[in-house]
């Protein structure tokens, strides 16, 4: 996008060795707290598959008086083609308490393409990505849900733990490793190291085509810069990182041939299915990740058991409602359809949980048995789902 043509960055203030700050995890997305011209604070996702800031909320444009210059068109993983968005002129940006933007610009996207506030439950304003990480060490703890930010090389490196080479490409991370498949080849593969994906592994291409696996799953796999992104999700036999060896892994893969819309050819993806079960060191300048493992490291790859795919919805998104049911699913022997709204979930209403407390609890076990009541047809039913794993 010709509008990034200056440099563009984040830097901590003179006096700060070294800036922490809180975030939040919802649905493995890391939010932040940021300030755009003296207002806010609005929440962004921490992203390091998005090469530039993107403004996903089109109403900010009024509420900070945000000065608009020109349309573009921006072309992404979706089904559609491109969407147009605003670009801006600099804005004052700040993230946290003391990480202040330097001739920042950002896009704004003329329509919400992304429902991201309704896929996390809590209003989502933009997603942050490049400029955040190009000059600075970025620590993030998935324990205690903490980010520590210095300049580039300032942060020690793990005791225990590994380093690992990054290719900073079309403003982007990139690593080489290596993954199995259910057929025992090995294969080297070049993958985004992406804070902004929710799932463990994401495969946009394959090799020869050959078959993956039996047990396949058909399913929403979220939103791309200009749309809805289908496939289907099943099983890797193993990745590798590093001395770390990832096995009967998660994996999702679009139907779309994403990677021929990219400048750097790329096999797909790693999120924070993967990274959440270590500390990281980000540092993009000496193209360096530092990994230590935390406690969910070992932890086994499990997906939605119920077959529901559902969004948060209403002015203070406290409502669930059914986009789709697997057929087949434990949602589909119960009677379960789209539309129907959910309304408690073992007899606690879904007000007073999050979307991630019902993520847990639909993928928690095979063979338990759930209480799920709905509202459908102005009435409200209860039905037992028997949770069982499709892959």
């Amino acid at each position: 996008m010709a509008f990034l043509a200056h440099a563009q960055h984040f830097n901590i203030g003179d006096n700060a060795k070294q800036v922490k700050f809180h975030f939040r995890l919802m649905r493995d997305m890391i939010i932040v707290p940021v300030y755009i011209n003296s207002k806010g604070p609005f929440n962004f996702v921490l992203d390091t598959g998005v090469g530039f800031m993107l403004i996903t909320d089109p109403k900010l444009v009024d509420s900070i008086d945000l000065v608009t210059r020109r349309t573009v068109k921006i072309f992404g993983s979706g089904n559609a083609e491109s969407f147009e968005a605003y670009t801006t002129s600099e804005i004052d940006v700040k993230v946290g308490n003391a990480i202040k933007s330097s001739m920042v610009n950002a896009a704004i996207l003329k329509e919400d393409h992304f429902g991201l506030s309704n896929y996390t439950g809590m209003p989502i304003h933009g997603l942050l990505g490049y400029e955040f990480f190009s000059e600075l060490s970025v620590k993030i703890n998935f324990i205690d849900s903490t980010l520590v930010v210095a300049r580039s090389g300032m942060l020690k490196p793990f005791k225990k733990g590994i380093i690992v080479p990054l290719n900073i490409e079309d403003r982007k991370p990139y690593l080489n490793t290596a993954i199995m498949l259910p057929d025992s080849c090995l294969a080297e593969n070049k993958f985004i190291i992406d804070l902004g994906a929710g799932h463990p592994l994401s495969l946009e291409k394959l090799q020869g085509n050959r078959d993956v696996s039996r047990k396949i799953v058909a399913a929403n796999l979220g939103v791309g810069i200009t749309g809805p992104i289908n496939g289907y999700i099943s099983r890797i036999k193993q990745l590798t990182i590093g001395k770390y060896r990832f096995y009967d892994v998660i994996t999702s893969f679009p139907d779309t041939n994403a990677s021929s819309r990219f400048f750097v050819a790329r096999d797909g993806n790693i999120g924070l299915g993967i990274l959440k079960r270590f500390y990281l060191i980000l540092d993009y300048k000496n193209g360096l990740m530092y990994m230590k493992p935390n406690y969910r490291l070992k932890e086994p790859f499990e997906h939605d058991m119920s077959g529901i795919e559902y969004y948060a919805a209403g002015p203070d998104l406290k409502r669930i409602l059914i986009s789709r049911v697997e057929p087949g699913s434990a949602a589909d022997e119960a009677g379960l359809t789209a539309d129907d709204e959910i309304t408690a979930v073992n007899f606690k209403n879904v007000d007073r949980m999050s979307i991630v407390d019902i993520d847990n609890l639909f993928k928690s076990q095979h063979n338990r048995n759930v209480l799920v009541e709905i509202y459908r047809d102005k009435k409200f039913e209860t039905v037992i789902l028997t949770l069982k794993r499709r892959i």
